[in-house]
């Protein structure tokens, strides 16, 4: 369950506010016990979820027809690091992180926080790829892929010296929801962590729902650690082999009812583990079994689209565009030249049947001027997102969720 320490904030006669807000106090950290051998003992009734759980993502990186791997992969991770982000108060359309990733140069900040979100799930993810244990190193490589901007470089991939909370005021830990551990222990812990990453005796989901938990317990660096938190879970499923191809978004689950998110880990840091795995089984057992409905209409999708073409000869520049649309829903030109391994000729050869027949429509962006989207994609994915926010009880209100359809501007 782990312990509480006792700390000392000194007076600060400069602090904004009042006379309370300049006045020392003493506050509560807590730390995590180690989880390197940890055995949890789950009821019948949980570890039916985690096998309900680990049957879905299964079936998700089994069922799709897709020709191209990219063309669910992409939209999937798309929707994982989107609603990852969402969590934080980082909110963007669909339509418009494809804009950034056709346009980087020309994006926000926001845009820019979300691609880099999506980077740093695809590092998580090229690591677990890669089969060995994460150290901490490499948790490290993740964490500076997420804030790899010139007003984060000073936190980048580095753990935290101070320490930090969560909720209350920006300036002291006086109101806070949860003091992480003092800085002197977070070192050990994220050893131990990675330790407990290591291990290939437990089931994949609990594995990932620990492991996810106890880092936003520890609360290593100074921002980013929601995050980075979430891409260890697809570290995880990805080296345990539960999904080689396609990750779960469980992020957009998550994000749909934060009181449940936020209150599953606080079960856990009250040492109601069983809880918190039976939340985040539950939350992954929905991912799974919503995203293969995702995936059926990308599939359906490519079939409409080659139908409506003309169905163009198998390996032609068209045919071969119709089969990546879904993973790059924005795109122009020379984006078709790269990812055909094309010429121009041939790229816009392949464009012009898709236009005639309303599968691209052109759209002006930044000045790259000319470039078209594929906007089915972007109602295929508002559509998935928009039904994981409808409450099966008609009674209860709508949780947060995107604007439909492509319109969407935020």
């Amino acid at each position: 369950m782990g312990r509480l320490v006792r700390g000392h904030w000194r007076a600060d006669f400069n602090a904004y506010g009042g006379r309370k807000a300049r006045q020392a106090f003493s506050y509560e950290a807590y730390i995590p016990d180690p989880i390197a051998e940890l055995d949890p003992r789950l009821s019948t009734d949980i570890v039916q979820v985690v096998v309900e759980a680990e049957q879905a993502i299964h079936q998700l990186n089994e069922d799709s027809q897709a020709a191209n791997l990219e063309a669910v992969a992409r939209p999937l991770l798309r929707a994982e690091s989107v609603a990852s982000s969402r969590i934080e108060g980082l909110s963007l359309s669909q339509r418009r992180v494809a804009e950034a990733l056709f346009d980087p140069e020309h994006s926000d900040l926001t845009a820019r926080s979300v691609l880099n979100n999506i980077l740093a799930m695809e590092e998580a993810i090229r690591l677990g790829d890669a089969g060995a244990a994460l150290s901490v190193n490499d948790v490290q490589l993740i964490h500076r892929t997420l804030l790899n901007t010139p007003d984060d470089a000073r936190l980048a991939g580095v753990i935290r010296t101070s320490q930090n909370w969560i909720g209350g005021s920006h300036d002291s830990p006086r109101d806070a929801a949860f003091i992480p551990p003092p800085p002197a222990e977070v070192p050990a812990l994220l050893e131990d962590l990675c330790a407990f990453l290591g291990r290939i005796d437990l089931p994949a989901v609990v594995q990932a729902a620990i492991a996810h938990a106890q880092f936003e317990t520890i609360h290593p660096f100074g921002d980013g650690n929601g995050r980075v938190g979430r891409c260890l879970i697809h570290a995880v499923l990805r080296r345990r082999g539960l999904a080689p191809k396609y990750v779960p978004p469980v992020s957009v689950i998550l994000a749909t009812n934060a009181a449940a998110y936020i209150g599953g880990l606080t079960a856990y840091r009250e040492g109601r583990l069983e809880e918190w795995v039976g939340t985040f089984a539950a939350a992954m057992r929905t991912a799974g079994a919503r995203a293969r409905a995702l995936t059926a209409r990308l599939d359906q999708l490519q079939q409409d689209w080659w139908e409506k073409s003309g169905r163009p000869r198998s390996g032609s520049g068209a045919a071969r565009l119709i089969s990546l649309l879904a993973a790059y829903p924005v795109l122009d030109a020379t984006t078709v030249a790269q990812v055909l391994d094309s010429s121009l000729q041939v790229a816009r050869l392949a464009i012009r049947p898709l236009t005639e027949a309303g599968i691209l429509t052109q759209i002006t962006l930044g000045k790259r001027n000319r470039a078209w989207a594929a906007k089915e994609v972007f109602t295929a994915i508002n559509a998935f997102e928009w039904d994981i926010t409808t409450p099966d009880d008609v009674a209860q209100p709508r949780r947060p969720s995107p604007t439909r359809g492509y319109s969407a501007t935020s």
